[in-house]
């Protein structure tokens, strides 16, 4: 029989409002912590409460400003050198994902490098949400539980009961996903093919599959500057598409995000809140992913298999 070490949930500034849903929903309370912030802006994190011998969740998203990444990492390093049992890192947005490969000479591979930080700051296990490229979960040394949004957004979009539905795919990059999402909802599915003439800016968009009287889902992982799905949605209903809905895990929407999002036309754009949202829009819906996290940290927790969890 294998003896269970106590359990204890700790956060980041930048996701203590969802470490606090995740703990509710689990049953317990959110660890206590403290930050010591120097003038200069360094900051050292710590905790204000033993975790000798625990099993240590530590949930923090690690989106710009890259502080929060340097946050989770000292907390990690704080944990283990506090004589933690073992130390979790959840990280419901995993910042840098998008430098998964190398795309030009001389260039970084950031997600790569955010794998060997957080294995050298000592975490033992990584669960994370929509990697940008699922082959991420490869970079790690440590066991990575890495979830799906479809396990969310699927009962939502069944929930919509919308006649003649089609998953759309809002680049190549994204075809497996949304033909995961068009097989559990037993419809047709449809791409966008687009061109970039750099990073954020896309030259051209073209829709592969017939749109015309079809209410659409474009399905992504993220949505940053919403420039290629505001495109997509527009070319859509030139082509005839009765409505069009956009249902994206991590909300990253920076820069002129929220008013092309607002001047498109998108139906609904659909949510989680493993990123906090930069402002406000009637058309976005927020699905919290606290009760998802919960119940796996729980199986993960009592040795149980979490395969049931996953849709895709």
């Amino acid at each position: 029989m294998k003896i269970k070490a106590p359990i204890k949930f700790f956060a980041g500034r930048a996701s203590h409002y969802l470490a606090e849903k995740i703990t509710k929903s689990y049953g317990t309370e959110l660890g206590r912590t403290s930050v010591l912030e120097y003038s200069d802006g360094e900051f050292q994190p710590f905790f204000e409460e033993s975790v000798r011998g625990c099993l240590v969740f530590i949930v923090q998203s690690t989106f710009p400003p890259s502080d929060n990444l340097m946050e989770l990492l000292l907390l990690i390093d704080a944990a283990k050198r506090a004589s933690a049992y073992q130390v979790v890192a959840v990280m419901p947005y995993m910042g840098l994902a998008r430098q998964d490969r190398k795309d030009r000479p001389r260039c970084s591979i950031g997600a790569k490098l955010s794998a060997d930080l957080l294995t050298a700051a000592g975490a033992n296990r990584i669960m994370t949400m929509d990697l940008h490229a699922d082959q991420i979960q490869g970079f790690f040394n440590v066991p990575v539980d890495h979830l799906y949004g479809s396990t969310l957004f699927i009962p939502y979009i069944k929930s919509l009961e919308l006649e003649n539905l089609v998953i759309a795919a809002p680049d190549m990059g994204g075809t497996k996903r949304a033909n995961a999402y068009a097989r559990f909802l037993n419809c047709e599915m449809v791409i966008c093919y687009k061109m970039r003439k750099k990073a954020n800016v896309v030259e051209e968009i073209r829709v592969i599959g017939d749109v015309k009287n079809k209410n659409i889902v474009i399905v992504d992982d993220m949505i940053d500057t919403a420039g290629t799905v505001c495109l997509a949605a527009k070319l859509m209903m030139e082509e005839g598409a009765k409505s069009i809905r956009v249902v994206c895990t991590h909300p990253v929407l920076s820069g002129p995000a929220y008013e092309r999002i607002e001047k498109s036309p998108i139906t609904e754009l659909c949510v989680t809140d493993s990123i906090p949202l930069r402002g406000q829009s009637e058309k976005i819906k927020v699905i919290s992913i606290a009760d998802f996290f919960a119940d796996v940290i729980n199986k993960v927790y009592k040795y149980k298999s979490i395969s049931n969890s996953f849709l895709e």
